[in-house]
């Protein structure tokens, strides 16, 4: 054990001999042909992209939790090696809907089918289309709608639909049958991210086919059946956890996530339109999980005992942190103990000329400065672009969240992010080791300073599918399950804070757009330009609120 007379510098200095090019030695060798076989594995075809809840991430789960017991790690899940949690994909229209003219049974999703925020009931009436009487479905053509406001750019057509609705029922609707004859498209369909509250009566879309094979007659007398059965779209992801128990007061988390975008069933591929193209996601992150049972086994090795060490591979990180959400909740061991936590997350594309580094959370602690200070061209290859915030899109923001100092080390980005070509041919395995040995070191390294003191940063923005040039400024709680958007976070001099939103906080409308999930309040800022201001309503507990902002 080295003593604590041992500056910083020369410990590193003495750790990471053997880590240039031109010194590899046998056990680096090792290690770099580990990350190819691990990378290889976790990014083949047979894993159909490792996406949260499916047999893909079960393979990938099963691999880890042998290379952790490999490793000699002990399991620390809530199921042994496992920490299962459910997935919210929002809401899905049930098989039992249907929509039934005159005995023709229509075919849900090619004939109709429901807006997302219809109860579920059923109504069977004799309708007439021309005529609007109490207690059968109403039926109404989007023609005018589409037409008066195709000048405006912030029209949302389906709160302007769900106000309809609204009225027609306090005028004796129990339907809302809706009809598009305009040749502006209206770009309906039934979305299942959307949690608004339900309107007092089904609304049911019927496409340009079904209204000419089945009601060309406005005049005509019609049966009709409507059902519609809208539940809960839910799936399961796991967190893949390891404990090396060396019976210290205090313990560090290493952490990268393992599940990647499949075949792009949730939105999230850099491909337009992509179709039945698997996602291995080689870099994005196998690279950073391949890194974790690396780490897992030197340290295991090592004589670095003044810590337990933590080892998690997170799920549904492509969701929205989820699993590293799930597990900040709901801990396998007490939170209070943790040091620090380090995120690896795209680290196998080191660029071999530069050989940047982004190192993020730089800021969450003094002790990371002193720390970097040690490493010199002589202890690694390495060139750091530092990042002081402790919050992005990535598993460490969880752990910030909870006032633990971060680090988060990432490669950079490249043109096969989240493309079918993020292939194990395309990693830099002598690079990613460069980057573990520097990992390595710096847990040796902080050894000596014990408990890490944590600093408050600034706050980042993370991404979406939406394209907008503003920000209100708060970090939206990506797991929240309900209606509307829960502040997870607020920066310092930015709209949010200037208005008086506090974390908890749940935004429901921006401007006139009502809002009823993440990628809903993404679009609806994608509507303001800077230097316009508007309105936010939130609810703060079971108070509703609501303050001007300027963007």
């Amino acid at each position: 054990m080295l003593t604590r007379a041992l500056s910083v510098a020369s410990l590193l200095l003495i750790v990471s001999q053997g880590t240039n090019a031109q010194r590899l030695k046998k056990a680096d060798k090792a290690v770099i042909a580990n990350l190819e076989a691990h990378i290889s594995y976790l990014a083949d075809d047979k894993l159909e992209g490792r996406r949260a809840g499916t047999n893909g991430e079960k393979l990938a789960s099963e691999y880890i939790s042998k290379q952790f017991e490999l490793a000699g790690l002990n399991p620390k899940g809530s199921d042994k090696w496992l920490q299962p949690f459910e997935i919210n994909e929002g809401r899905q229209v049930n098989p039992s809907t249907l929509f039934i003219i005159n005995d023709h049974d229509l075919k849900l999703n090619t004939d109709f089918f429901p807006l997302a925020f219809s109860p579920n009931t059923s109504v069977d009436a004799a309708v007439t289309m021309a005529l609007a009487e109490k207690d059968v479905p109403w039926f109404l053509d989007l023609k005018n709608m589409l037409e008066d406001n195709k000048e405006n750019p912030h029209f949302d057509i389906e709160a302007a639909i769900k106000e309809k609705a609204i009225k027609m029922a306090s005028k004796g609707a129990t339907a809302l049958v809706l009809y598009n004859t305009s040749s502006i498209k209206d770009n309906l369909k039934f979305n299942g991210k959307d949690r608004v509250a339900a309107a007092p009566i089904p609304v049911v879309y019927l496409t340009p086919k079904a209204m000419k094979d089945h009601l060309k007659d406005e005049s005509a007398s019609y049966d009709i059946k409507i059902r519609v059965d809208i539940g809960n779209k839910t799936r399961t992801g796991h967190n893949v956890i390891g404990y090396l128990d060396n019976g210290a007061p205090q313990t560090i988390v290493l952490g990268a996530h393992f599940d990647h975008l499949g075949y792009g069933e949730d939105g999230n591929s850099m491909v337009p339109n992509v179709k039945n193209q698997i996602h291995n996601g080689a870099d994005d992150n196998a690279s950073g999980t391949a890194a974790l049972i690396e780490l897992a086994r030197l340290i295991k090795a090592s004589k670095n005992k003044n810590n337990n060490y933590l080892f998690i591979a997170f799920s549904a990180e492509e969701l929205g942190l989820n699993g590293s959400k799930y597990f900040t909740q709901n801990p396998t061991i007490d939170l209070k103990t943790v040091n620090y936590m380090i995120n690896m997350d795209m680290v196998g594309r080191l660029n071999d000329s530069s050989k940047v580094l982004t190192v993020g959370g730089y800021g969450t602690s003094p002790v990371w400065g002193e720390l970097f200070s040690g490493f010199t061209s002589k202890t690694t290859p390495l060139t750091f672009k530092f990042d002081s915030s402790g919050t992005g899109p990535s598993d460490h923001t969880s752990f910030y969240r909870m006032d633990i100092p971060v680090l988060f080390f990432f490669t950079g980005l490249h043109t096969d992010y989240h493309k079918p070509s993020d292939d194990f041919n395309k990693i830099n395995y002598t690079g990613e080791f460069y980057v573990i040995k520097l990992i390595e070191n710096l847990v040796t390294a902080s050894n000596l300073k014990g408990r890490l003191a944590f600093t408050k940063t600034r706050e980042t923005q993370t991404t979406t599918s939406a394209r907008f040039s503003v920000t209100l400024g708060i970090m939206p709680d990506y797991s929240f399950s309900g209606s509307g958007v829960r502040v997870d976070g607020v920066s310092d001099n930015r709209p949010a804070q200037k208005a008086g939103l506090k974390a908890g906080d749940v935004i429901t409308q921006l401007g006139a757009h009502s809002i009823s999930s993440v990628e809903g309040y993404m679009q609806a800022l994608s509507k303001f330009k800077k230097g316009e201001s508007t309105t936010v309503k939130f609810n703060r507990g079971k108070e509703s609120l609501e303050a001007s902002v300027q963007f």
